[in-house]
């Protein structure tokens, strides 16, 4: 995007049959790495214009960048791709998404409301289990975080928040739980949680 700095944070893995896609948080992206070493850019996820924050003391309505910082990709049960947002700056609650990906053609939107998500996993049933590291987003000083399943038709519910304080990673076992890594920002507090939906 114009203005941006070039930047590079692969974030989330998604190994393929043929190679790995990964999820570029600085570059905004969606990469595909083949067995021989070669990259290339599968989607691109561009900043959008959002309202900034009063702290900054800009004049009200005043709209700044806010980069689209893609986090995880997961492939769904008819090998789609999907890539969770976790935004950038100023962070808004509520507008992070989850885009679906087909290579060669523009990212689209598959479900909205989110804040700041960094983890995905899908589960038996089709569904996708979404994790927030900040439900009110990361400049709210609240660290508690979210837990939602997305069913395919894209609607949403709230599986857990409390006792989510800053979760980092989401996974479904063969025996249906969902394990959601907890208290990810503090040094010898980590847990791993079970959680049977």
């Amino acid at each position: 995007d114009a203005g941006s700095s070039v930047d590079s944070n692969p974030y989330g893995v998604l190994a393929s049959g043929r190679g790995v896609y990964t999820t570029d948080a600085g570059g905004n992206d969606l990469l595909f790495t083949d067995h021989w070493g070669r990259t290339r850019t599968v989607a691109v996820f561009r900043a959008e214009m959002v309202d900034a924050p009063a702290f900054l003391g800009l004049p009200p309505g005043t709209k700044i960048p806010m980069q689209a910082v893609p986090t995880s990709v997961v492939r769904g049960p008819h090998g789609q791709l999907y890539v969770g947002q976790l935004t950038g700056f100023p962070f808004p609650a509520g507008r992070a998404a989850i885009w679906k990906v087909r290579p060669g053609h523009e990212p689209k939107v598959f479900a909205t409301g989110f804040t700041n998500i960094v983890d995905m996993a899908v589960g038996r049933d089709g569904c996708l289990y979404v994790v927030e590291v900040a439900k009110n987003g990361l400049l709210s000083g609240d660290p508690t975080g979210r837990l939602v399943k997305v069913r395919p038709d894209g609607s949403q519910k709230t599986l857990l928040e409390d006792p989510l304080f800053a979760p980092g990673g989401v996974a479904v076992g063969s025996d249906g739980a969902i394990y959601v890594t907890n208290v990810s920002v503090a040094p010898g507090g980590g847990e791993v949680l079970r959680i049977r939906p």
